[in-house]
């Protein structure tokens, strides 16, 4: 009867723990998306790394973003994608191709521009992870699981700053072994952007091929 009774004052003991690990999460996470939301724009600057140990693959390039609410403006890899509120235009220069087609939140299942800092917010489940120092910043590591069971992300590590509550890195492991890393470089918010940098103005391509999906 003694060991029945340790054994269930353990098993409360570590859902208690696992209780408070999750509140403190939620609450560093609430905290960043407020800060995120009080801004009136963001552009961030960042390095991202592909790997995939099995296939021998790993890719680093940098992009940069400007974020104004649901419009974006993303560069990477040479390829640049617009969201202007209705349609998404992705512009290769390289194949001289521009690709147009109308935004279908149902199928907006991944981790997009627009959700980059505030994807966290539905379909996962998070846990109080380790902490690191980084040149005198505090980086405190959220675990995130997504609800999705079929989902192809398997876990993402959020960090944070515990002093700016600003995003430091993603790093988003999927269920085929790849794992992708978002480092942010440099985070400026509240910047004059013109409204035309959400935009997508078809005389300045002239020569492209223009794909209409719809």
């Amino acid at each position: 009867m003694k060991k029945i009774f340790l054994l269930i004052a353990a098993i409360g003991l570590t859902s208690f723990a696992q209780a408070q690990n999750s509140a403190k999460a939620e609450k560093l996470l609430n905290e960043v998306s407020q800060k995120v939301k009080s801004y009136d724009n963001m552009v961030v600057d960042f390095k991202y790394t592909l790997e995939n140990t099995e296939e021998n693959i790993k890719q680093e390039t940098r992009g940069d973003v400007s974020l104004k609410g649901e419009l974006y403006r993303l560069n990477l890899m040479g390829i640049t994608r617009v969201f202007d509120g209705k349609k998404l235009y992705t512009i290769v220069p390289e194949d001289e191709e521009i690709t147009i087609s109308t935004y279908d939140p149902k199928n907006d299942q991944g981790i997009t521009p627009s959700k980059m800092l505030t994807f966290y917010e539905d379909g996962y489940t998070y846990k109080w992870n380790t902490t690191e120092n980084v040149k005198g910043r505090t980086i405190q590591y959220i675990k995130l699981n997504p609800i999705d069971s079929k989902a192809e992300i398997k876990e993402i590590l959020l960090g944070i700053d515990v002093q700016t509550k600003h995003i430091y890195n993603l790093i988003q492991k999927q269920d085929n072994g790849t794992k992708v890393t978002i480092k942010v470089n440099t985070f400026k918010t509240n910047e004059p952007l013109s409204n035309k940098l959400f935009s997508f103005e078809e005389s300045k391509y002239n020569g492209f091929y223009i794909n209409r999906l719809d």
